[in-house]
């Protein structure tokens, strides 16, 4: 075949662009399983650093195997509810059956249309009930787990990440333990039309449910202020309905 030829140039193309094309495949259908599961060890490690099962440090420093496993040891309970608050399904706990929900997008979008949302919540033998919240920072979206004492309104701990916010501002929310720290001890006010609050100079008026917004991350804080309002919501009736008094 003629090498200057243009029906060379487009079968040694074409042939590129298919033996790339294949090995791009073969890397990805290896890759997945891990990928999966260091993904879901992930999602694992944030939620048991808002529950306060361990440190972050020391759940970090954990390998994944070992992570399933205190999962598995430390939860009592995982299933999902619908928007009334209604059981719709339980969530496998067992360290080879973890089932998890953490594809927030396609339930943020539901919450919002009041439509068919299928939300986690995370029950562990401490008694702390874990759930997600997801929304839209600055420059991407933003998502965290809240911990909830047995009362069904006091938070016992946090944890927040990011996609993309900026260093040494927004993506304060999860590098800074202080910030995650200032939620602690605060409460959800379900029964009130603003359950919690993020904002500038919100604790002086606000000291039960609101927390100070990061100082020159505004556009995040108004979005993790947003995500908490939307999805404390859309769990609102599952905590009216659920939660226990001091008495009980």
């Amino acid at each position: 075949m003629n090498t200057n030829s243009n029906l060379y140039t487009v079968v040694y193309t074409t042939l590129i662009v298919v033996v790339v094309a294949a090995i791009l495949s073969f890397v990805a259908m290896k890759l997945g399983p891990s990928q999966q599961a260091n993904a879901k060890a992930e999602t694992l490690r944030q939620m048991m650093t808002a529950a306060g099962v361990d440190s972050a440090e020391n759940l970090y420093a954990a390998k994944n195997d070992a992570i399933l496993g205190t999962y598995s040891e430390t939860i009592d309970k995982a299933f999902a509810i619908n928007l009334a608050g209604e059981k719709v399904k339980d969530l496998g706990t067992e360290k080879s059956k973890i089932e998890l929900i953490d594809n927030f997008k396609p339930q943020d979008k539901a919450i919002k249309s009041n439509s068919d949302a299928t939300l986690p919540v995370y029950v562990f033998k401490s008694g702390k009930t874990v759930i997600p919240i997801y929304g839209a920072g600055l420059w991407g979206p933003i998502w965290g787990y809240i911990a909830f004492e047995a009362d069904g309104q006091t938070i016992a701990g946090a944890y927040f990440d990011h996609a993309s916010e900026t260093p040494g501002l927004g993506a304060k929310i999860k590098d800074e333990p202080w910030f995650r720290e200032k939620f602690v001890g605060k409460k959800a006010l379900f029964s009130e039309d603003v359950i919690f609050l993020i904002g500038k100079n919100v604790e002086a008026a606000r000291p039960e449910n609101g927390v100070d917004a990061i100082t020159g991350a505004t556009m995040t804080s108004k979005g993790l202020s947003e995500a908490l309002s939307v999805w404390f919501k859309a769990y609102k009736n599952y905590f009216l309905n659920n939660s226990k008094t001091e008495e009980e």
